[in-house]
């Protein structure tokens, strides 16, 4: 049980399983080829997890590649020791060029402009630089049109201080429509094919997220680039992958006070007890990234039991109506997680809220400490 010293004086936290991590990256390397390459996407703070301590586990399991949006996530993980081959997903500026240099980054390239800028910068520095280049097989995001890209290939194939290292397109639809994420497979490996077929091979060619890599095998190429998966979420549900949840969210009971029937509570009165209740209050809201559209619809796990939120939820805290179990100041509760034989799932809140697990995790703010188990 986490101590003062390691949440502070507020008494909410969100608990880290390591060995959970451990076990869902197994999940996915046995879905690969033993020379198929894993990038884990560990960007947003590895989706709220917390981006170094997460990093160094995979690491020791033995990750091939990690994935981050931002030049300042890639330092981060130089600072903290990382040596693995880290991937920029997102775009960068040409004016913050140097950065990826000094720290052994490698940037996505969708145009011709940067990846001269990157030659440059390399050639004045007397060395080479590995590249990715994004395709736009049907996302609508960054990266270039799939007709355009076997000519940009071409000319940075032609620029003396790059390496073309890898080559990527990304999924909208893996989850819902195959055929269209047949066809994206299909042309991209048409491309990939069109460049072997003039000597320039790649040697990373990856498209496949998280439900790529369960339900669509062809996508899998020559690396993978798996992210909800790795933290025991479902992109998809029944995909007949067992998956250890990573991240639980708990907190304490601060204060409980008995109140009589038809009693309003929290702002709008949005709930009124229809019986005498004890009303509970925890100390987390939607400061802490706990959605406020949670409100009256959301299980909170206390004394093993289930109850629901009640009324809206607050900046800072929120109130449950535990009827007549009578509750104590200082006892655990659950809003993600397990406890006895009750479970909350990431999913489960998603759903409630009209949103996806990914902005579950990836909201809980920093002011929730992350313990490591």
């Amino acid at each position: 049980m986490p101590n003062q010293k390691q949440i502070g004086y507020r008494p909410t936290w969100a608990q880290v399983n390591l060995d959970n991590l451990a076990y869902n990256f197994r999940q996915v390397r046995s879905l690969v080829a033993d020379k198929t390459k894993v990038l884990v996407t560990v960007k947003a703070d590895a989706y709220g997890h917390g981006l170094v301590k997460v990093a160094k586990k995979l690491v020791a399991c033995g990750v091939d590649y990690l994935g981050v949006a931002s030049i300042d996530e890639g330092i981060k993980l130089r600072k903290a020791g990382i040596r693995k081959p880290i991937l920029l997903l997102g775009l960068i500026l040409k004016s913050d060029i140097r950065p990826v240099f000094t720290y052994q980054l490698i940037p996505t390239v969708c145009d011709l402009s940067l990846a001269v800028s990157l030659n440059r910068k390399a050639a004045a520095l007397k060395q080479k630089i590995p590249v990715q280049i994004k395709v736009d097989t049907g996302m609508g995001r960054i990266g270039v049109q799939l007709h355009e890209a076997f000519a940009l290939v071409c000319q940075i194939s032609k620029l003396k201080n790059i390496q073309i290292q890898g080559i990527f397109t990304h999924f909208p639809l893996a989850d819902l429509d195959r055929k269209f994420t047949q066809q994206q497979i299909d042309s991209f490996n048409a491309l990939v094919g069109d460049l072997n077929k003039t000597g320039i091979k790649i040697p990373l060619v990856h498209a496949a997220n998280s439900i790529g890599l369960i339900s669509h095998p062809k996508s899998h190429f020559t690396m993978v680039r798996p992210g909800l998966v790795i933290y025991g979420l479902y992109p998809k549900k029944d995909l007949g992958l067992v998956l250890k949840p990573v991240l639980s969210l708990k907190t304490r009971v601060i204060f409980v006070k008995r109140i009589k029937a038809g009693c309003g509570i929290s702002y709008g009165l949005t709930y009124r007890t229809k019986r005498p209740a004890n009303i509970v209050t925890l100390p987390v809201g939607y400061g802490d990234g706990y959605p406020r559209n949670l409100s009256n619809l959301a299980r909170v796990l206390i004394g093993n039991k289930s109850f629901k939120v009640s009324g809206r939820v607050c900046m800072d805290q929120i109130m449950v109506d535990v009827g007549n179990y009578k509750a104590k100041v200082g006892e655990e509760a659950v809003l993600i997680g397990r406890q006895g034989k009750e479970q909350i799932t990431a999913e489960e809140l998603a759903e409630l809220s009209g949103t996806i697990s990914y902005e579950i995790v990836c909201g809980l703010g920093s002011r929730i400490p992350r313990i490591y188990k």
